[in-house]
C-alpha cells in the first residue's frame, strides 16, 4: 500500500513540474481520523492567491503582499494592481467569513487596491484635461506643454 501512495506521490511531483509539491488531498486521505473532514477537504480551503494549492504558502504570501504594497510606492503603482490581482481570493472575502491567515494579509491588499484607485483617476483625470482642454484651456502655455512640437523646437525636424 505503501508503495503505490510514494507512486502517486512522484507523479503528482513530476505533473507538477518536479516542484515537490503534493496536494493536500494526499495528506487528507492518509491521515487516520474519523471522518469528520470539513476543514481537511482541498476543495473547501480557501487559499490566498488565485493559483490556488500551487501558490505562495501563507507566509510567504503576507511577505508578497507586503513587498508589492511597499514597492507601489516607488513609482511603480502597477505593482498595486498585480497584488490585487494575485491576491483576488483575499480582496474579494468578507473580512467575517474569511480564515484568519487572510487578516495578515488584507491589509497589505486592501490599501493596494486603494492606492491603485488613487492612482487611476488622478492619470484618468491628467489624461482627460488634456485631451479634451488642450489649447483652449491652456492658452498660449499650451505650446509649452505639449511634446509633439518638440523636434521643431530643437530644429531637428529639418533634416528629415
Amino acid at each position: 500500500m505503501e508503495g503505490r501512495g510514494q507512486h502517486e506521490e512522484d507523479e503528482e511531483r513530476r505533473h507538477l513540474g518536479g516542484s515537490g509539491l503534493i496536494l493536500r488531498r494526499d495528506a487528507a486521505g492518509s491521515g487516520g481520523g474519523g471522518g469528520g473532514g470539513g476543514d481537511s477537504d482541498p476543495s473547501s480551503h480557501q487559499w490566498p492567491t488565485v493559483d490556488g494549492p500551487l501558490g505562495l504558502s501563507e507566509e510567504e504570501s503576507v511577505a508578497y503582499a507586503r513587498r508589492f504594497f511597499l514597492w507601489g510606492f516607488a513609482l511603480l503603482p502597477l505593482l498595486w494592481a498585480v497584488n490585487c490581482f494575485y491576491f483576488w481570493p483575499v480582496l474579494r472575502s468578507r473580512p467575517s467569513s474569511s480564515p484568519s491567515s487572510f487578516s495578515r494579509i488584507r491589509p497589505y491588499v486592501l490599501r493596494s487596491a486603494i492606492g491603485f484607485l488613487v492612482f487611476a483617476v488622478l492619470l484618468s483625470s491628467w489624461v482627460l484635461i488634456f485631451l479634451i482642454g488642450g489649447e483652449h484651456l491652456f492658452g498660449p502655455v499650451w505650446q509649452d506643454l505639449v511634446m509633439y512640437n518638440l523636434a521643431d523646437r530643437l530644429g531637428l525636424a529639418g533634416w528629415v
